[in-house]
């Protein structure tokens, strides 16, 4: 897991691909060779009970005379339904991370990894964008994903699991961390067996999918005006200074948001979740940070890095274009490639 206390942070990671090994083909012959010992030598006892050859029914016979080529049709049509499995992606991820021209410390933090938990290959992916202090984002970097994970529902019901994680670890935040000042964004990424990827944010830090050229958003940035009748529901206002965009209360551009104490009444820690199936279509997924989103599109950004090869280069390729935009933002991105 990244530290992010220096300028600029930079990775890569892939998950291992599958093979069968040696030992494993030795072990299933040995148990085949001694399942077809057990069937010959109980056809044999039968054999006994009849006596001379001639009693023996015909039926029997044919099974003792072609016992041998079923069984090494059963082994073809075997090898012919593993090699139809389709084999599991390859998954890789690149990140980086750059400081802005905001005159304060880093305050993005990010998770790039990928761990065995119960049996399942899990890719955790997470950007943490922190305002008005780095502490919020840091502790949500070191303690979210293990809170998720603990969830006793979470294999059987992610979503509500998640929803539980978040907010049980905002109650820590406020507890600990920071009381009234200080907060951040989250988008957290946790990809399963390859297979399915279950999402879920706060704030305006934002994940996209790209599949089969096709540019997907699957979060919602959670913007004062769009949610409007949510914080009025919640005794709260928005309001837009000349020049400035939309605040909850006039100091909050968000909605959702870990830690911001004294307007937790108005706002909440609650996330959207959202689920995908990743197949043979999916070419890669982007997390980023608003220090991208506030110069490029969504369209632009998978455009942009569609026809590179590598996970690392398209992450640094974003944050270099967005730079070029003159992005003042701290801005942070992680690619995860399916190949």
């Amino acid at each position: 897991m990244p530290q992010l206390k220096g300028w600029v942070a930079t990775g890569y990671s892939s998950f291992p691909t599958q093979a069968v090994t040696d030992r494993s083909l030795y072990i299933y012959e040995q148990k085949r060779a001694s399942s077809l010992k057990k069937e010959v030598n109980s056809l044999h006892l039968k054999r006994a009970e009849y006596g001379p050859e001639e009693e023996v029914p015909s039926d029997l016979k044919e099974v003792d005379e072609h016992d041998t080529s079923e069984d090494e049709d059963n082994e073809e049509e075997e090898e012919e339904e593993e090699q139809e499995k389709p084999s599991k992606l390859l998954v890789t991820h690149g990140f980086h991370l750059v400081i802005g021209k905001m005159g304060h410390e880093m305050e993005d933090y990010i998770v790039a990894e990928t761990r065995e938990v119960n049996g399942h290959e899990l890719g955790l992916y997470a950007i943490f964008d922190g305002h008005s202090g780095r502490y919020v984002a840091e502790y949500l970097q070191s303690h979210l994903f293990d809170n998720i994970l603990s969830q006793p529902d979470f294999w059987t019901s992610p979503k509500k699991a998640i929803k539980r994680a978040y907010k049980a670890t905002d109650d820590e935040i406020l507890n600990k961390v920071v009381e009234s000042r200080g907060g951040s964004t989250a988008v957290t990424a946790i990809l399963i067996d390859r297979e399915k990827l279950i999402v879920a944010n706060v704030g305006d830090s934002r994940a996209i999918l790209c599949r089969n050229g096709t540019t997907k958003p699957i979060t919602v940035d959670h913007e004062p005006q769009k949610e409007k009748k949510l914080v009025e529901s919640r005794g709260g206002f928005v309001s837009k200074r000349p020049g400035s965009v939309p605040r909850v209360d006039g100091q909050l551009a968000m909605t959702r948001a870990f830690g911001d104490g004294k307007l937790k009444d108005h706002i909440t820690s609650e996330p959207d979740v959202r689920m995908e199936m990743i197949d043979r279509d999916t070419e890669f997924l982007i997390l980023a940070s608003d220090g991208l989103w506030k110069v490029m599109s969504n369209q632009e950004a998978s455009d942009y890095i569609r026809v590179l090869d590598d996970a690392q280069e398209k992450a640094e390729k974003l944050i270099e274009e967005a730079l070029s935009r003159i992005s003042l933002d701290d801005i942070s991105c992680i690619v995860v490639m399916f190949t």
